[in-house]
């Protein structure tokens, strides 16, 4: 299937039979991706009695229990609820699925102990680049470890306060990482990237959104795509989400 549409003055095609996925699935097992020092998720057979729900012991159907936290098993997007005494949900702020995003890679640089995503660095990777509504940021190293690793305690790359605050300043409302995080991993609560991209000193960006842990293979290459950004239903800051890209062309 092929579509064509619209953004500002300029026409595009898209085909949809070609989809690049870059979510992460989520496996019940030790194997999941995993941060936050929380345990790895489970999908079991929910039991009662001499009931199993499984095809394989016996029921009628496979009725599985899937317990897991969407911040820290797989590609999520979450909302500045997830950072307010307010309760606002994702379900609610995301109500727009397709945009046109810009796949960016970049090397973070090495600041003591840590590896960080300073806006200098965005600043040249966008250099002559259309800096689009969504950005989808991919990192280097880009092993595939990073569908499986788990990365509690690691100290893994984020972003510094200006990076998020010029991807803020130049119009992005959906912020795309294969990081666990936009912010450090032990920061003392203070996730300066976090206030900086939803405006937290007010007013604050309700239609911005964050989605980490995705995963883009290397053989996709940088440059402008059609992004759908799937939710599930979940009245909470954050849902499990299946972000998806596919290659255009212009008309």
């Amino acid at each position: 299937m092929k579509i064509q549409f619209c953004h500002n003055t300029d026409s595009y095609s898209a085909d949809l039979s070609n989809p690049i996925d870059i979510s992460l699935p989520l496996v019940g097992n030790a194997a999941n991706v995993n941060a936050w020092y929380v345990p790895h998720p489970t999908i079991t057979p929910v039991t009662d009695g001499d009931f199993t729900g499984s095809v394989a012991a016996g029921a009628s159907t496979n009725f599985n229990t899937i317990v897991f936290n969407p911040h820290a098993h797989g590609t999520h997007t979450e909302c500045v609820g997830h950072i307010t005494k307010e309760f606002y949900s994702i379900n609610n702020v995301l109500t727009k699925f397709f945009f046109v995003a810009q796949l960016i890679t970049v090397t973070p640089d090495k600041v003591g102990e840590d590896r960080v995503i300073t806006k200098e660095i965005l600043v040249e990777a966008f250099h002559n680049k259309l800096i689009t509504e969504a950005v989808v940021i991919r990192t280097l190293p880009n092993s595939i470890e990073k569908k499986g690793k788990q990365y509690s305690h690691t100290n893994p790359p984020y972003f510094s306060e200006d990076a998020a605050a010029y991807l803020k300043e130049n119009g992005v409302l959906h912020l795309l990482t294969d990081l666990p995080s936009v912010d450090k991993e032990k920061d003392n609560g203070v996730l300066l990237a976090h206030k900086a991209f939803w405006n937290y000193k007010k007013p604050l960006r309700l239609n911005a959104t964050i989605t980490e842990f995705v995963f883009v293979d290397d053989i996709v290459k940088d440059g402008t795509y059609l992004l759908n950004l799937q939710i599930a239903s979940f009245v909470n800051d954050a849902s499990p989400s299946k972000p998806v890209l596919y290659t255009i062309t212009q008309d």
